[in-house]
């Protein structure tokens, strides 16, 4: 099949971006369940008459339905978007993409989803759905996975499918952190609870601050509750977190001015688990958590990272050199600015 898009890419390059708009117009409309054409129009940046000429063959192919409400996949249509899914990659060359980063940084896998998550909800919603498919396709029966906050997140929590048994009533899921104090959809404990009630698993939750003085800290280290949840997050299996850009989650934290100048200043760029990175991958400064700590990072058998969009890509290139995920799930748009930087790293190195 490779080999055959290869010659169709050469000798019909028009039938190949005709495959392409189609394709991306029929699965977003998948991603959505139902959507008008005027806001299908502005998401694929697409004129109302080119999109309504495409919407029609759709329809009459038996893809889609159209409704007073909007237009949404019909069965057919679902049907063949699983025939065209082994494809998909090939089709708009992220395949290649993928492979470079995976070798590049020895991950077991990487999965770059079409678009840009900054610019397009259904990018966003795609990435949420990809890292579901991820980590189920590494959860057992019995784990325990804790997973950090943030939009992204939420979204792949939404996206968990339900089993059609029982397999995962022994896992548990949990908040990798403290909240940060924003809005509860984003935070850990909601996110661990959503993925562990959409898989029919267990939960527990982990009630105190992301940010601490050091005498709360100290303080509530001793506390046998909050002691023994920490026990149980440090002892996941499975790690999912989001990548956060570092003066971004600054602001999101309220750091003071002092000390978002000292984290400019040494230079980081990433920030995941209460931990900022500069561009190497080197941990600068650190912030007092409740939670995970580098050492368990290091030592967890599946660390699954996920974020997108093209002002991340720096942030995802840091967390690579860090040099503790296993697989990474990303968009188009940052895959090819870390791409990029691979190339720049590979030029310097010559």
């Amino acid at each position: 099949m490779r080999n055959l898009l290869e010659i169709q890419k050469q000798l019909l390059p028009d039938l190949m971006e005709t495959l392409k708009r189609r394709y991306t117009i029929l699965h977003q409309i998948m991603l959505s369940d139902i959507i008008g054409r005027r806001t299908l129009a502005a998401s694929l940046d697409m004129t109302e008459r080119v999109l309504r000429a495409e919407t029609d063959l759709l329809k009459s192919q038996g893809l889609i339905e159209i409704e007073s409400v909007g237009m949404r996949v019909s069965d057919a249509g679902r049907g063949l978007l699983d025939l065209l899914e082994p494809i998909a990659k090939s089709l708009f060359g992220l395949d290649d993409l993928e492979e470079k980063i995976r070798t590049t940084y020895g991950l077991n896998k990487v999965i770059v989803v079409p678009g840009d998550c900054e610019t397009s909800p259904f990018t966003k919603r795609e990435l949420g759905r990809a890292g579901a498919k991820a980590l189920l396709g590494e959860l057992r029966s019995d784990d325990t996975v804790a997973v950090t906050g943030g939009s992204t997140l939420a979204e792949m929590a939404d996206q968990l499918t339900p089993p059609l048994s029982l397999y995962y009533k022994n896992a548990w899921f949990v908040p990798a952190r403290g909240g940060l104090g924003e809005s509860m959809e984003i935070q850990a404990n909601t996110i661990a609870s959503t993925m562990a009630k959409r898989v029919g698993a267990n939960y527990r939750l982990l009630h105190v601050p992301d940010l601490l003085a050091e005498d709360a800290f100290q303080s509530l280290a001793l506390d046998s509750n909050i002691g023994e949840i920490v026990q149980i997050i440090r002892s996941s299996r499975i790690i999912v977190h989001g990548i956060g850009d570092a003066i971004e989650m600054t602001r999101r934290r309220k750091l003071d001015e002092a000390t978002v100048s000292e984290i400019q200043e040494e230079g980081a760029v990433a920030e995941s688990f209460g931990y900022y990175f500069n561009e190497d991958g080197e941990v600068v400064h650190t912030m007092l958590t409740m939670g995970l700590r580098l050492e368990d990072i290091i030592r967890t058998e599946i660390v699954v990272g996920i974020a997108g969009g093209k002002r991340k890509a720096k942030a995802i290139h840091a967390m690579l050199r860090f040099g503790q995920e296993d697989i990474l799930v990303t968009d188009e748009a940052a895959a090819v600015e870390i791409g990029k930087e691979i190339d720049r790293h590979l030029q310097l190195t010559l």
